[in-house]
């Protein structure tokens, strides 16, 4: 026999009241509404009024072309001479367009430094056009930079704090044309969620569909896939506010049992549902330090001897810790004590874990950033 085909889009599968689990995220925190989403742009300009610390025209010429035609369209003719300004950078600027946001708004821009600059503080982004994927103009913008680094440079020392290359200009691009959204065109929304999960998907179409029995006695949410969620939206409601009814539902997540390790800082994240199958671990650090001595060889007196620089070599080797443990449990407090029962850092704890998971007791996921 073949398989049922799936339900219809006016089916709605019996609530589980094992998936109604009491919940404290919001159902607006963890889904995105499909055909509301932000757009990115993108374009090049100049920074100007900087104290010196712009490109140098001989190694970025691309800045230099740029501040020569500038100036063409303003009337000033520089082709003639070869400038030498120190005050001018090129950069690139990019914001992000929210959806539906009408033409004369403002939205924030990011600007980095694009040539040999050293420092973008004091600068003052000139009128850039930003364009979207389409190669359209949607915002302009222009403004003074806000930048939090800094650097300082002597003729021996150099301080420096931060990213003094890259700044933003808080509502510096002003929104000219409007992007066309796609919110209920077809008269259904959909919801997606940002961590597809199978159990989240059930547990957010049976908290909705709980809410609208009592609120327009009937289901509306069904679900297509784990990521996916269809709404049927009644008749005498407005989308945006049956989104925002829907949105203050509650629910618990699922997670997925992983661990994330970043080997660079060091950092270790553990979900909760991480469980680890007792296992018996030991661990040891082995310090091995070389010291080179310096010594002077000097001849005996009277004799045809040369003085000579030598050194002595110490080798020291030492193995710390040790300590033999049992790991393993069924919740995360438990496999943490495990592991600071060694009391070992967090360089050893990261390797355990790799180990274990080779061992193949380590019941999750394991991503190394």
């Amino acid at each position: 026999m073949g398989a049922a085909p799936p339900p219809a889009l006016g089916a709605y599968a019996p609530v589980d009241k094992r998936s109604l689990v009491p919940g404290t995220v919001r159902i607006k925190d963890i889904v995105t509404v499909q055909g509301v989403r932000e757009n990115q742009l993108v374009g090049y300009g100049l920074v100007v009024g900087l104290q010196g610390t712009g490109d140098s025209l001989r190694n970025s010429p691309f800045t230099q072309q740029s501040l020569q035609s500038m100036l063409d369209r303003m009337g000033v003719n520089t082709r003639a001479n070869d400038p030498r300004s120190k005050n001018v950078a090129a950069v690139i600027v990019t914001a992000e367009l929210p959806a539906f946001i009408g033409a004369g708004s403002r939205i924030d821009v990011s600007v980095s430094s694009l040539g040999d600059a050293s420092s973008l503080m004091g600068g003052t982004l000139v009128m850039t056009p930003l364009y979207g994927a389409d190669g359209d103009i949607y915002a302009v913008g222009q403004g003074p930079l806000a930048v939090t680094g800094f650097s300082a440079e002597g003729e021996s020392e150099r301080l420096s704090q931060g990213v003094p290359t890259t700044g933003r200009i808080p509502g510096g691009a002003l929104v000219e044309r409007e992007v066309p959204g796609h919110f209920n065109d077809t008269g259904r929304l959909s919801m997606e969620l940002r961590n597809p999960d199978y159990e989240t998907a059930i547990r957010v179409v049976d908290r909705i569909n709980l809410y609208a029995k009592q609120r327009w006695g009937r289901p509306v949410a069904r679900e297509e896939d784990l990521r996916t969620i269809h709404l049927e939206k009644p008749a005498n409601v407005s989308p945006t506010r049956f989104m925002a009814e829907l949105g203050e539902l509650k629910v618990a997540p699922d997670q997925i049992a992983r661990v994330v390790i970043d080997e660079r800082t060091g950092t270790i994240v553990i979900g909760q549902n991480v469980q680890i199958s007792t296992v018996a671990v030991t661990h040891g650090n082995l310090t091995v330090r070389v010291t080179e001595l310096p010594s002077v060889s000097q001849p005996a007196p009277f004799s045809d001897g040369v003085t000579v620089a030598t050194s002595e070599t110490v080798i020291d080797a030492t193995q710390e810790g040790g300590s033999f443990a049992f790991v393993g449990g069924t919740d995360l407090q438990t496999v943490v004590r495990g592991l600071n029962r060694i009391g070992l850092k967090p360089t050893g704890i990261i390797a355990i874990l790799q180990a274990i998971k080779s061992a193949g007791a380590l019941q999750a996921d394991l991503v190394v950033q």
